[in-house]
């Protein structure tokens, strides 16, 4: 079943709403991040792991000071 959403302007920027049934169905509450991402030409709507997120920015903080210790490990 495909919902039709109207792009609106919030801000500066643009917005859609979601339905109701929509976040209850997906488990999402207000405040929650989602990811927006195109994979074969179709964009993917996703929550955020919020905790995967944190784990890349720690390494990408860290990667250049220990880079040739993460290649060792990677081997």
């Amino acid at each position: 079943m495909a919902i039709e959403l109207k792009v609106r302007k919030v801000g500066n920027g643009y917005g859609v709403l979601l339905p109701k049934q929509f976040l209850e169905e997906s488990g999402l509450e207000e405040g929650a991040l989602l990811s927006l991402e195109r994979v074969d030409g179709v964009y993917q709507l996703k929550p955020l792991d919020e905790e995967f997120t944190r784990q890349v920015e720690a390494f990408l903080r860290t990667e250049p000071l220990h880079r040739n210790t993460y290649r060792e490990l990677a081997k």
